[in-house]
């Protein structure tokens, strides 16, 4: 019990400190403090409309999250969470508008299907077996692909790419309109999409903690060398687990085009696969963590809009409590390891000293 404790409040300590600071380093600069956060919480969660808004944003954030979670608990570092979205919101949007003669619910499902294989084979193919079997370290991998991606999204829809709609600014047709996943808070952009999330949230915990797939995933992330000699296949669950993560990076972006975005623009990402490692690292890698920081920075995002309106503060000081947060989550874990070292070196002393000044006679 007091581990689970732990495990809860020291984010949410972290994340405190990090808002104290953010309010004295507002009224450094002149503003009211109580007035920033307040004005930050009401274009957050002050009533349906900004609460659907805020849960809106939260949906890449919570599914991408998860992805990045999973490689964790796996001990893998998957930073081309965005390019793994990115790339499989090409292919979602392409089957979107080329096979408009289906049926609306399994239109949607077939594009949800094809972007989470298409994001997983781009997370776990390339990176997963050079990591496996080659040694190449997953963070230049899954980094270099996330750049491929992203431009070869870009490129299909500039002048003279595959999915550029003739005629208009740089951007894909329209996915069927049947496909799109219906509103949930009216005159919001609260959809269906954050069931999904959720869903998608209870089956990570229940693979990660429930079945011998997960175990072992988190065996291999524990300790490599005993994972191989309890013999579990550990190339194998390298290359799965960065697969499983791309699936989840490729469902938020096809979740983001079926709720609000419906055509592939050069604007349709904002950095969400580069936000879910924060997320993931705030969560501690739990499933229901990641939904409460998903919907907590998408309350950043969302009520910083109001609060640079209401306040006149710079829209940049969210940007500040992110980069605070970060820092605090952080050195919760760099403080133990100073202390683990100062305690060892202490200890050492002592044994130096010891034969001199601690010998007694008789």
């Amino acid at each position: 019990m007091k581990s689970v404790w732990r495990a809860i409040g020291t984010p949410v300590l972290a994340s405190l400190i990090a808002i104290i600071i953010g309010g004295i380093i507002a009224a450094a600069i002149g503003y009211n403090p109580l007035q920033v956060y307040g004005s930050l919480i009401s274009g957050a969660f002050g009533g349906a409309i900004p609460l659907g808004n805020t849960l809106a944003g939260s949906v890449p954030l919570i599914l991408a999250g998860l992805g990045i979670a999973v490689a964790f608990r796996a001990g893998l570092f998957n930073i081309g969470a965005e390019g793994q979205y990115w790339i499989a919101t090409v292919a979602a949007v392409w089957i979107g508008y080329h096979f408009k003669g289906m049926p609306g619910f399994l239109h949607l499902i077939f594009m949800l299907v094809v972007a989470m294989v298409v994001g997983g084979l781009w997370g776990g193919i390339i990176p997963g077996l050079l990591k496996a079997y080659r040694g190449a370290h997953e963070v230049i991998t899954t980094m270099m692909l996330s750049y491929i991606g992203i431009l070869f999204a870009q490129y299909c829809i500039e002048p003279g790419g595959p999915m550029l709609e003739k005629g208009y600014q740089p951007q894909s047709p329209a996915v069927a309109q049947n496909a799109w996943l219906g509103s949930i808070i009216p005159n919001s952009q609260l959809t269906w999409g954050f069931a999904i999330a959720i869903v998608a949230a209870v089956v990570v915990w229940w693979i990660l903690f429930h079945t011998t797939f997960g175990f072992q995933l988190r065996a291999v992330g524990s300790n490599q060398f005993a994972a191989r000699y309890a013999g579990m296949n550990v190339p194998l669950y390298t290359v799965l687990a960065l697969g499983f993560s791309g699936v989840l990076a490729g469902l938020a972006g096809a979740v983001q085009m079926l709720s609000q975005d419906h055509r592939l623009t050069q604007s349709f990402s904002s950095g969400y696969g580069y936000t879910a490692i924060v997320v993931a690292l705030l969560a501690r890698n739990n499933p229901f963590g990641v939904i409460l920081a998903g919907i907590f920075f998408s309350a950043l995002s969302t009520g910083s809009q109001n609060m640079q309106l209401v306040s006149g503060i710079p829209q940049s000081l969210t940007d500040v409590l992110t980069g605070l947060i970060i820092f605090f989550v952080a050195a919760e874990r760099l403080i133990p390891m100073a202390l683990t070292w100062y305690r060892r070196r202490k200890s050492g002393r002592l044994q130096v000293s010891l034969p001199e000044g601690g010998r007694t006679d008789g």
